[in-house]
């Protein structure tokens, strides 16, 4: 995402004003134009960073991340986990158990301390680089899909036919 052109739109906006106070605040403009580049490229960022986390917040367990290369930023989206078994196999008969999703209307984020030990840290911080995520959005899908509503599992859903054979899926 360029954002050259929001710094722009910005440093015009801010001659525009200054022409009207005269030479004096032109010049002031054109001497605070340099140094405020890097603290509107910077408020920018926070704000795409605020963003994504209220969109992840809403994809959990998937999720979104600002990422800057170079000097601009980009988005990084990570689609909820999905299964290749559960992706290949037949609808089933019955409706399928719809895993709870976060409320709509609630993008408030809560701080939690979380006490893990080492060994657990480190392989839960090997397991968000691997996936290209930092730790938090890691935590927060794991924890997303640890409490979406277990689906009836194919290998222990079993019909029993009237002869006495059982029918159904096996992973």
């Amino acid at each position: 995402m360029d954002l050259n052109r929001y710094v722009a739109e910005l440093h015009h906006q801010l001659a525009t004003a200054a022409s009207a106070g005269g030479d004096e605040a032109r010049e002031l403009a054109d001497r605070l134009t340099a140094p405020l580049d890097a603290a509107v490229r910077l408020v920018l960022l926070e704000a795409l960073s605020v963003a994504a986390n209220e969109i992840t917040a809403e994809l959990a367990p998937g999720s979104v991340d600002v990422r800057l290369r170079g000097r601009d930023p980009e988005f990084v989206v990570t689609p909820a986990p999905s299964s290749d078994f559960e992706d290949a196999a037949p609808p089933a008969a019955a409706d399928p158990v719809r895993p709870a999703a976060l409320e709509p209307d609630d993008v408030s984020t809560s701080r939690t301390t979380l006490r893990l030990p080492d060994q657990l840290k480190a392989q839960v911080e090997d397991a968000a680089a691997r996936e290209g995520m930092s730790v938090n959005t890691w935590l927060v899908r794991a924890v997303a899909a640890a409490l979406q509503p277990a689906a009836p599992s194919r290998a222990t859903a079993r019909t029993r036919s009237t002869s006495g054979r059982l029918t159904g899926w096996v992973r």
